[in-house]
């Protein structure tokens, strides 16, 4: 049967069911974020891209990663998985509210950060860049699609932040200039965010069945964690952090659940003994991740050399890893996954790894609880 005929389901309550129905982003028109005070606190002080903040990418780069994201498409598609992919904008555009206005927009190849699906609802993100405040646009033409074809699909939109200069902290770059000051603020709890109004990006969001767990960090906050709470009011909202993250953003480069019963933990980035009891006591295996291939990202990459670990699930016993990330697919491997590599790293400066430059829309299963035993307070 023909993609085209194929019927729209909205469902997916995990990271590991059979994938049926997945978006795929895009690399066109991508462009260098601007050093508004959210990315400003990001980007390292000698990178280079603070010189070329605000500029389009190369169309050379664009290509390349371009192959690599219809490749990793075609590779979907041979499994049986519908492949749908956004609509670019022309991001080069400045944009503005009436609280703010920044130079250009970034990007659609990681769909994973502002899509959310649990169950048959998709959720569009906050986001807490001002530079992506307009994401949502490049997915508004699939969603309306699903909507019309799937009678069941519930299409919601989380409150859009004003993302005002109350939003961030003043003198946060300043407090934050060395690797060491970082890990301070971050073991502390302080991000750039203030609580003012709610933020998250949906990549915060690890789903679990009735279990969802959102790191605390750089976009989300707990303002943000509470609308989640409130929204899903039949799941269980877990509030996570990692304090060896100089740069809390998005858990799927540091915790990764395999399937029921096995997770993946960035060595760098341990969950703290507390939070891990949930896993212990409901008889979950976390396991360090393999160590990177590489010493560093690619050029004018945001993403740290831990999008290694940042795998898409097919299903319990397949999993696809970027092409060169060797000591990953040799440990999913003794794990008992058939590994499919998938050359992806051309496409890690555009948004991230294979998880990141997806998102869900039809896995199949239902909602089961994998974590009946609860810990207290948490």
């Amino acid at each position: 049967m023909g993609e085209e005929k194929q019927k729209t389901i909205v469902n997916s309550w995990n990271e590991w069911d059979p994938l049926k129905h997945i978006i795929v982003g895009k690399a066109d028109n991508c462009m260098i974020p601007p050093l508004e005070p959210a990315v400003d606190a990001k980007v390292p002080l000698d990178s280079e891209m603070r010189r070329l903040a605000g500029t389009r990418r190369s169309q050379e780069s664009v290509d390349r990663a371009n192959t690599q994201l219809d490749n990793f498409c075609d590779t979907l598609r041979k499994r049986g998985i519908r492949v749908d992919r956004p609509a670019p904008l022309d991001f080069s555009q400045p944009v503005q509210t009436p609280d703010w206005k920044v130079e250009c927009m970034f990007t659609c190849m990681p769909p994973r950060d502002i899509l959310l699906t649990v169950g048959n609802e998709i959720l569009e993100a906050t986001m807490s860049y001002r530079c992506r405040w307009f994401d949502y646009l490049c997915y508004r033409d699939l969603l309306n699609k699903y909507f019309e074809e799937d009678p069941n699909m519930k299409w919601e939109a989380a409150p859009k932040p004003r993302l005002t200069d109350a939003t961030y902290k003043p003198g946060y770059k300043e407090r934050s200039r060395t690797e060491e000051d970082k890990l301070r603020l971050v073991a502390a709890k302080d991000f750039i965010t203030t609580e003012v109004e709610p933020l998250f990006d949906a990549a915060e969001v690890m789903r679990c069945g009735k279990d969802l767990f959102v790191q605390h960090g750089m976009t989300a906050n707990l303002k943000g964690i509470e609308w989640i709470r409130r929204h899903f009011p039949n799941h269980r909202v877990h509030a996570v952090n990692f304090p060896g993250d100089p740069y809390p953003i998005h858990i799927d480069a540091t915790l990764v659940p395999l399937r029921p019963g096995l997770a993946m933990n960035n060595p760098y980035r341990a969950l703290p003994e507390e939070q891990r009891q949930i896993f212990y006591k409901n008889d979950w295996e976390i396991v360090d991740a393999a160590k990177p291939a590489h010493d560093e990202p690619p050029p004018l990459c945001y993403s740290s050399v831990w999008l290694s670990m940042n795998v898409l699930i097919i299903d319990p016993r397949t999993v696809c890893v970027e092409a060169s990330e060797v000591y990953q697919q040799e440990q999913l491997d003794k794990l008992g996954f058939e590994v499919i590599p998938v050359p992806f790293r051309d496409a890690y400066p555009f948004g991230g790894g294979l998880h990141c430059a997806t998102a869900d829309v039809y896995r199949e299963g239902k909602c089961e609880d994998y974590f009946p035993k609860q810990i207290e307070g948490f």
